[in-house]
Formats: C-alpha cells, structure tokens, sequence
C-alpha cells in the first residue's frame, strides 16, 4: 500500500516538475477524506542546492537516508541530466527500494537516474521525446519509447513531459486507492482525471485546416454514451468528416483509435461504478456498455489484470457485494 513518499532532489532540480510530486502527494487532503501520504523531499547532494533555473536555491529537511523508508521514491526533471553523473548513495538507494518492493517514478529526465541505477535495463521506459535520444544512447540496455506519455513496467513507472508526470502519479494513485481518490485528486487540481499512458506526447505532423470542428468535439459526447454501440461512422457524422478522415485524425489527436478509447474509457467507468455502488457486476456491465458480465470480465482481465469482483474486494473491502 501507497502510504511513504520520498522525492529525491539533485542540484538542477526541476521546480515545476518536482512541484508535482508536492501537489499530488506533499498535500493534505485528509480532511476531505483522502489518504495522507507521509511525504519528504531528500537533498541527496549539496543542501541548500540550486534549482536547474538558476533563479533560487533550496534548503530541505531530509537527506538521501530518509529515502530508505519509502514506499515511493520519485525523480524530478533534471536540467543536467543527459551530461551529469550521480552520487552512488543515490543509486544504491534506488536499487535497494526495488529490491525491497517499494516503486520509483521518474518525470521526463529524471528517467537518467534510473537508467544510471541500471533500473532501465531490458525495461520499457519512456523521457521527454527531446531526450529520448539521449536516453536510448547513454544507456542502451533500455527499452525507450518516446512516443508515449508514461509506461508502468512493474516497480519502474516512467513519464514524458510535465502533464504526463501528474497523468504517471495519478495512474499510481488509482491503482494503489481506487479510482474515486484519483478523480478526487484530479478534480482539486483541476485536471483530466485520466490519460492513457499509450497517448502520443504530442502530433507529429501539424494537422491541416479545415473548417470542420475537430474530433476533440466529439470525446465529450462519447464519454457521455458509453451505454451505446457508438461506431466510427457515427462519429465521423457528429464530426462532420468522412469515416476514414475522422479515424485518421483521432488517431494523430489522441494517440488511440476511437475503439480503443472507449474501450479504456468503459473499464474507467466500470472501476469507479465498482468500487462506489452495490450494483451486480451484470448491471455495472450493461451502464458501461459491455452489454453482460462475461464481456465485462474478459476486458478488465485484459486491461487490469484482475476480476470485477476482486477488483471490488480490494477497493471495498471482502464485505463488498459480488456476482
């Protein structure tokens, strides 16, 4: 269980990306009935330090030694990173924390600390697409794709640009306390409470103009018909495209076809609708639009790796109702 953050700050840290780590785990939020994370953020070189802006320094309360006892270790950007060496104790610590069982999460080039650690050999991964060069040179034992927003390969989660470490974080907060707290999160930051970490970092090739609304339109109403057959060619209508113009450019906008993005989005649905009401695993099936439980079932084994029903358990305890 999530409970035990530590970030581990180098000279050149990142501000914005190590505020990330502060804003989704540092904040208390107990009073709104959320989980309260013991949370440090560990000075693991000189203290005070400077920031990778240059424009102020840092004094921290904890050094590398308070890493020890987290359930998490997270790794902000690091200005340096694809040129700089880091400290040993560092290192060994990562490692000892992956042995142990505990998780480490890099946002865009703190993903050079695990590489360094060995952590990224024969593992997928990804960094920010501007380093992914680097990333994949420096260490070439590593599985990088840079043309994602955040890959979870066991205890080693990494992720692109700043957006996509918030989209890392919340990830691991819906799959450690449900997707309710996550959404909850993600509402008080006022962001999307999830992207798929399939998602393109960005669109390779500019989109043409045109004068017809673009598919961005379309996802709300999408999302708001996940009980219905929705097809590529009622899409393209809405869209005002041809079937085969629409699904080339929801690809090129999102990263995903339209089949794969409310497939996602159902099993999203089916999580929260699991874990906050007693409806039948039947009746969350046909609200989702997987039409009965064994279709619902074969989904959430594919996507999650779990059952329906043990999926409730974990999030509401063995009295939650099941069938």
């Amino acid at each position: 269980m999530l409970t035990n953050v530590a970030v581990a700050v180098v000279n050149g840290v990142a501000p914005f990306e190590l505020g990330i780590f502060c804003e989704v785990f540092g904040t208390d939020r107990s009073a709104a009935g959320l989980p309260r994370y013991e949370f440090a953020v560990c000075a693991v070189e000189d203290n005070p330090l400077p920031t990778g802006d240059g424009h102020f320094g840092l004094t921290l309360p904890y050094g590398p030694e308070r890493l020890e006892e987290a359930d998490l270790i997270c790794l902000p950007a690091d200005r340096q990173a694809p040129v700089r060496t880091y400290p040993e104790p560092l290192l060994a610590a990562l490692n000892r924390a992956v042995d142990r069982g505990a998780r480490v999460l890099s946002v865009c080039s703190g993903a050079f600390m695990l590489g360094a650690a060995g952590l990224l050999d024969g593992r997928r991964c990804t960094t920010h697409w501007m380093h992914a060069p680097a990333l994949r040179s420096r260490f070439p034992r590593a599985l990088v794709d840079p043309d994602v927003l955040y890959v979870d390969e066991g205890p080693v989660i990494t992720s692109a640009g700043t957006a996509s470490g918030i989209d890392a974080c919340l990830h691991l907060v819906r799959q450690e306390q449900g997707a309710e707290v996550a959404n909850t999160i993600a509402r008080r930051m006022v962001v999307p409470p999830h992207r798929d970490g399939g998602q393109a970092q960005y669109v390779r090739r500019p989109l043409p103009r045109t004068s017809c609304d673009t598919v961005g339109g379309v996802l709300g109403w999408m999302a708001r018909h996940l009980d219905e057959e929705i097809t590529v060619e009622q899409l393209a209508e809405r869209a005002h495209m041809s079937p085969r113009t629409f699904a080339r450019r929801f690809l090129q906008e999102t990263g995903t076809t339209p089949y794969q993005w409310v497939l996602r989005q159902r099993v999203l649905l089916a999580q929260e609708l699991l874990e906050t009401t007693d409806e039948t695993v039947d009746a969350v099936a046909g609200r989702c639009g997987f039409g009965n439980a064994a279709a619902l079932r074969h989904h959430f084994l594919r996507t999650l790796g779990t059952t329906p029903n043990a999926f409730r358990r974990t999030f509401r305890g063995p009295g939650a109702a099941v069938a």
